[in-house]
């Protein structure tokens, strides 16, 4: 999450009488994330957040995503509901950009995600991949190889200068892809972002499962790896097998993987870990001035690919066969 576009007090206040949600009593900007800016709003009668779409976000996409959090709501997966304005319509326009309610999930992420938390958060996306089995919409996944190409090229320029030989080191990793990326994974709605800043848990326990302005269809195995990825890594980016075992076997009890996933894993996670690398490069490139909101760090992604690299097998995740 971040802000980018700024909500004045009366453009508020006229968004706010279309719906039934009680009266305004404070907006607070929440600064992180990169994608779109988001408030908490507090009424007198609960809390929500107030989001408005931004930059990548293709507002054709928005009733897909909005549709897909009820549908997931509706099957029991813990993620926030899309408030309704008073004639029924949950997607709206606010300052120029188009804007939704959300209901607001207790709980905090984990600054530093523990064994459990892991396994919980397997199970948490194999129920998900599962919730959204029936799910009408589909949406492409923009980002995955097919797009990769187009941010090289976008950051080929500089991106040098954020480290050396970097372009070289994306050239390279992006060619091998291209010829080897996997087409015949089972596959349906993925989360496509699934960082613990966007998993909740309250006294121990997994509460909520937020921003879905990546979900898309896509190889489940593929939204495996980007957790790999996003949860199973040191702070001193040390890969922790223990970790990635919980998360893949509490995954398999309620989702069982394909000799074929297993297979491709380390190549999805390389193909994960560049999709990072190179969307942090792009944002911390251009990033607007004056934007609250804090770029993440694309060195911390060259040393997971390199990991991803060097790996041949996805037992050295811990995966049990």
């Amino acid at each position: 999450m971040a802000v980018y576009t700024e909500v004045f007090d009366d453009d508020l206040r006229t968004f706010l009488a279309d719906y039934d949600i009680g009266d305004l009593r404070a907006l607070k900007g929440i600064a992180e994330g990169v994608e779109n800016s988001n408030y908490l709003l507090l009424t007198d009668r609960a809390s929500y957040i107030l989001t408005l779409y931004e930059r990548r976000v293709d507002p054709a996409d928005l009733p897909y995503f909005l549709g897909l959090l009820r549908h997931l709501s509706e099957r029991g997966l813990p993620c926030p509901l899309p408030v309704p304005g008073r004639d029924g319509e949950a997607l709206r326009t606010l300052a120029g950009r188009p804007a939704a309610i959300v209901t607001f999930l207790q709980g905090a992420w984990p600054r530093r995600p523990d064994l459990s938390h892991c396994a919980q958060l397997g199970e948490a996306l194999a129920r998900l991949h599962q919730a959204g089995a029936d799910y009408p919409l589909s949406r492409r996944n923009a980002l995955s190889v097919a797009g990769w190409r187009t941010l090289v090229e976008s950051t080929r320029a500089r991106a040098d200068e954020v480290m050396p030989g970097l372009q070289a080191l994306l050239e390279d990793e992006l060619a091998f892809l291209e010829a080897h990326w996997p087409q015949d994974l089972p596959g349906g709605v993925i989360h496509a972002d699934l960082f613990p800043d966007n998993v909740f848990f309250l006294k121990g326990t997994l509460s909520g499962v937020i921003d879905f302005y990546f979900a898309c269809n896509d190889a489940f195995a593929y939204d495996l790896a980007i957790c790999l990825n996003a949860w199973c890594f040191e702070h001193e980016r040390e890969f922790n097998f223990t970790k990635a075992r919980a998360l893949l076997n509490r995954y398999q009890a309620q989702r069982p993987l394909t000799p074929r996933e297993i297979e491709v894993l380390p190549l999805l996670a390389r193909g994960a870990a560049l999709r990072f690398l190179l969307t942090r490069l792009y944002d911390g490139l251009n990033t607007p001035a004056g934007a609250l909101v804090r770029p993440k760090d694309p060195a911390e992604y060259v040393h997971k690919l390199k990991f991803h690299q060097a790996v041949e097998r996805a037992e050295a995740y811990g995966l049990d066969r």
